[in-house]
Parts: structure tokens; C-alpha cells; sequence
């Protein structure tokens, strides 16, 4: 008897297999301008299913290791990655996905809306980066804080063009060193001093979590001697990790790699601790202003990369359990065609959407603040950004248990790669602050920033807009409007209110998941039947709390 070996289930381009993304671009851009991005994407596409899927299985096969010393007994501290996972920044620097929304013949072509294009390349390229998505997230972030008017053009001239080179040799990606053990999300801990000396800052501090620890710059917080305690007197600097100021040399003066960090996923992407003594930090904006608020551009940059990843990763996920449920039989058919099976993915295929409108926002907002600085964004963005990070990752966490559940005992087989979905996956609501942590943000954003008013505006307009397509969808919206209307008083009332804090989660939650619902109305709205279907499934699944299995099974082929 021949011994049976499941074949590897083939994938649908990413790109042209997506029906939602491709509606949906068609709608931001408009049919012009989705036309005008379709060369990238379906580039994008195709070296994601081929050379780069084949990387991510290298950098995830080949973890990075730190190099203490050279042959000499030099220290060194070089983290050595695998061929993948340089193949995969060669990638990111060739496609742009950092560049694009800098570039001023992208600007030109799409305006605002850049941001959109760059959110459509990350959900493609994301997934099976081997988490090089999140060096991208931090040159990114970096990028802009530098771009910043309050910016020393010296500093921005020597380090932003290599942030957004698109030739992978002389690109370059950012860490981020922010995290201290004893402060963790915990800012106003941060024991790093920066001193003043000749004409030069140096910063001596230990720094707990720096990711991509491999990257020829990092964006590092320190209070600059005799500041004021808190977190807002809080400086970021730049901070040169090699001596050259390139990369793969000897490390800057000062800066030690304490150890790379065994964590439960994200393998291949290098974590390290890191030391400082004396080490030279480069002042972004005035060393004598508090400078939190400078930083906050990079995290809200890096916090809507994370809610892309958690989008991404849940599509890209979905992809993988369509595909073996169509090539695996069980009790006399293919699994995809069991009834029970097909409400699973379908009930997974509305989340993954839910998902992708929350980030798809935030992106579209961000790119209407950085081109136009639309006060009116720049409002809802104070709050969406938090609202679709901590949804976002989430579902990405419920989803990847899910999927893995999708392939059986497959599923939990490491060589398979199934079992990181779901590890890779759990950073997703830690990494750039925890649910509590950025359920506490959108407090203070309601209470500071009346930030709740056009977040509320838009589900209660959602409301009238689904009169035509479905009155359960609008009675929902609405009655979600009236809600959050009298909570958000009652948070911007007394904010520290116990009772107000102890709810922070749930309400912060509701918040988004009204806002996915209102914002796959408005896609509905433009004749978009498949907007429709998943707008009436999430209602009901996130703003009732219904079952929708028997519902979403017979939508399957739609949604999936």
C-alpha cells in the first residue's frame, strides 16, 4: 500500500486572488488611480509568491546569531542574518514599502492617498517577510520624525535619503530603543541620561527590547541631564549602530549588544538588549524641549504598521486554510465543501475584512494629515490609531488560533510553518503597547483631544447611509452612536474615574468594532455587494454578539 503524502496546497496570487483589497483600492484611488498602482502590486505580488516566499522560509529556517568577537578578540557585536532575510530587505527597498509616501513623483500621482497605496503593499508583502515588516515599520516611523520641521537639517540630510533609497544597496532600515526593564510601556521610568559634552551628546542607559538590532541607525528616548522626571521631558535621538555609520563594521563607540532575545515567534527578526555608555546620540528637535510628542510621530507610524501586519497576516492566513480545505478530503469529500468548515472560513474571512477596513483608515487618515495636514484627520487619527492597533491584533491572535486549527494535527507541526502563524501572531498586541496600555491612550486622546466626536460622527452617518441597504445594520450603527456618545461624556468628564478606567478595554473595543462596521458601510454604499454582505455579517457578529455561522456558510464562495 503506497504511503499517502498530502500535497502541498497551492496559493492564488495575493494580489488578484484578493477581491476585497482590490475593491476596496478601487474606491480609495479611484479607478485611475488604482489602475496607475496595479504595476507595483502585481509585482509585489509576484515576488511574494515566488523568491520571497522562499526567503522567509530561509530567514525562518536560519534565525540570526550575535557575534561577540572577531578572530582577534575584537569586540565586534555583529548579528549575522541569513541569506533570506536580506533578500527580503533587498525586497523592501526595491518595492519602496518604506519610500513611497516620501517620494515626490508618488506624492504627485496619488497625493493623500499615497499612504493607501503603501498600506496595499504592505498587506502583500507583510505576511511572509519573516517579519522584516518590522524594520519597515521603524525606518518608516524614523523617516518621519525626521521629516520633521523641527529637525536639524544636517541630521536629516546625512540619514533620510538612505531611509528611503529604493536601491538595496544603499538603503537602510532604523531599531527603535525605547523599552527599559524596569519601566517597560512605562516611559516615565526611563533611566537613560544623555550629557552634554563638547559639542556632543552621549547617552549611557540599558535598553531591554531593541528590535531589528541590525539596522544601521535606532531611534532611542533618553532625558537629557538635570530634566525634569515624567515622560514628556523625554528626548529621542538618533543613534549610529556602527562606527561607520553603515552597517555589518565594528559597533559605534559605547553601544554593546548584551544578548539577542529567545522569543516565542518572530525568530528571524534579531531582538536584542543593548547597553549604553557614552554613546553619541544625535538630538532630533531641541535637546531643551520636552520631546515625547516629537517621538509620538514615529510610534503612530509604527502603530498603524502593526495593525497592517494584523491585517495581513489574517488574509494571508485565510489563504493558507482555503487552499488545504481544497485539497483535503475528509468523510468521503473535501473538507471545503463541509458545511460546518465553510462557516469557520467564511466567519474568518469577515474578521480578516473588519481587520483590513480598521487599518486601511488609519493609513488613508495619516496620508491626508502628512499631504493637505487635514486638521479634521489629524482629530480621528488621534484616536483611530490606537483603536485599530489593539483590535487589529487582537483578531489577528484569535484568527492565527484558528487557522491553526484549520490543518489538524498539520497545523502543529513546526516544519509545516503553520504553528508561526500563531506565534508570530502574538506579538501583534504587545509590540508598540499592550490592549490596556493603548485602551488607557484613547482615554486620554477622548479627554484632551475631544478625538471621540468624529469617530462618533462617522457611525452615526453610517447609520443613515445603511437606511438602503439594511435596516438591522442601521438600527445597530445607530444604537452604537447613542452608546459611545454617553460613555465618551462620561470619560471626558472624569477621565480617572475608576469605573471609567476598569472599562477602558471594553470600550475601546466597541469603539473599533462600531468603526469597522461603519467604514464597510461606506464601502457598500459605493455599490460594493461584497462591502454589503461582510457589513451585515460583522454587525451582527460584533455589534450584536449573534451567531452568523449559518449565515456567513452560505456566503462562503463570496467572502472567500
Amino acid at each position: 500500500m503506497a504511503r499517502f503524502v498530502q500535497p502541498l496546497p497551492p496559493l492564488e496570487d495575493p494580489y488578484a486572488g484578493d477581491r476585497f483589497l482590490r475593491v476596496w483600492l478601487d474606491r480609495q484611488l479611484g479607478a485611475t488611480g488604482h489602475a496607475l498602482a496595479k504595476a507595483r502590486l502585481t509585482d509585489l505580488a509576484a515576488d511574494v509568491a515566488g523568491p520571497l516566499r522562499a526567503a522567509h522560509g530561509d530567514a525562518e529556517a536560519h534565525p540570526p546569531v550575535l557575534v561577540r568577537y572577531d578572530p582577534w578578540g575584537a569586540r565586534v557585536d555583529r548579528v549575522e542574518t541569513s541569506a533570506g532575510w536580506q533578500a527580503q530587505r533587498a525586497a523592501a527597498a526595491r518595492h519602496a514599502v518604506v519610500a513611497l509616501p516620501y517620494l515626490e513623483e508618488t506624492r504627485g500621482t496619488w497625493g493623500a492617498a499615497t499612504r493607501i497605496v503603501q498600506h496595499a503593499l504592505l498587506h502583500l508583502y507583510g505576511p511572509e517577510s519573516a517579519t522584516f515588516s518590522c524594520p519597515v515599520a521603524m525606518a518608516d516611523g524614523a523617516a518621519a520624525l525626521l521629516s520633521r520641521g523641527d529637525v536639524g537639517r544636517d541630521v536629516r540630510d546625512a540619514w533620510l535619503p538612505r531611509l528611503l533609497s529604493t536601491d538595496p544597496d544603499t538603503a537602510i532600515t532604523s531599531g527603535q530603543w525605547m523599552t527599559e526593564s524596569q519601566g517597560g510601556s512605562d516611559l516615565a521610568r526611563s533611566s537613560t541620561v544623555a550629557r552634554h559634552d563638547g559639542g556632543r551628546w552621549l547617552l549611557t542607559g540599558e535598553k531591554w527590547f531593541c528590535s531589528a538590532a541590525d539596522s544601521a541607525m535606532a531611534v532611542a528616548l533618553a532625558r537629557p541631564e538635570g530634566g525634569a522626571p515624567g515622560s514628556r521631558a523625554l528626548v529621542p535621538f538618533l543613534m549610529p549602530r556602527y562606527a561607520d555609520g553603515a552597517g555589518g563594521g565594528a559597533p559605534a563607540p559605547g553601544v554593546t549588544v548584551r544578548r539577542l532575545k529567545d522569543k516565542l515567534g518572530t525568530r528571524a527578526l534579531p531582538t536584542a538588549e543593548i547597553g549604553l555608555t557614552d554613546a553619541v546620540g544625535i538630538p532630533l528637535g531641541d535637546p531643551a524641549q520636552p520631546g515625547l510628542v516629537r517621538a509620538m510621530t514615529l510610534v503612530v507610524i509604527t502603530r498603524l504598521h502593526n495593525a497592517a501586519a494584523a491585517a495581513g497576516g489574517m488574509r494571508r492566513g485565510l489563504d493558507y486554510a482555503i487552499a488545504y480545505a481544497k485539497a483535503r478530503h475528509v468523510a468521503g469529500g473535501l473538507l471545503f465543501d463541509s458545511p460546518l468548515h465553510r462557516a469557520t472560513l467564511a466567519t474568518l474571512a469577515v474578521d480578516a475584512a473588519g481587520a483590513f477596513v480598521l487599518a486601511g483608515h488609519a493609513f488613508a487618515l495619516l496620508g491626508r494629515v502628512e499631504v493637505g495636514s487635514d486638521p479634521a484627520a489629524a482629530a480621528e487619527l488621534r484616536l483611530v490609531a490606537p483603536l485599530a492597533k489593539l483590535a487589529t491584533g487582537r483578531l489577528a491572535v484569535s484568527s492565527a488560533s484558528e487557522y491553526v486549527e484549520c490543518f489538524g494535527g498539520a497545523g502543529y507541526v513546526e516544519d509545516t510553518g503553520v504553528p508561526r502563524l500563531l506565534r508570530d501572531a502574538q506579538v501583534l498586541p504587545i509590540w508598540e503597547g499592550t490592549t490596556n496600555v493603548l485602551a488607557l491612550d484613547a482615554l486620554r486622546a477622548v479627554a484632551r483631544d475631544d478625538a471621540a466626536t468624529p469617530v462618533v460622527a462617522r457611525v452615526a452617518a453610517a447609520a443613515d447611509l445603511a437606511r438602503g441597504l439594511s435596516p438591522a445594520v442601521a438600527d445597530s450603527l445607530a444604537a452604537a452612536a447613542r452608546d459611545l456618545g454617553a460613555r465618551f461624556a462620561e470619560v471626558a468628564a472624569d477621565p480617572t474615574a475608576a469605573t471609567v478606567v476598569a472599562s477602558a478595554r471594553g470600550l475601546a473595543l466597541r469603539t473599533a468594532y462600531a468603526l469597522a462596521a461603519a467604514l464597510l458601510v461606506e464601502q457598500a454604499a459605493d455599490r460594493d455587494d461584497l462591502a454589503e454582505t461582510i457589513a451585515r455579517l460583522w454587525t451582527r457578529r460584533w455589534l450584536r454578539g449573534d451567531d452568523i455561522a449559518v449565515d456567513a456558510a452560505n456566503y462562503v464562495d463570496v467572502l472567500c
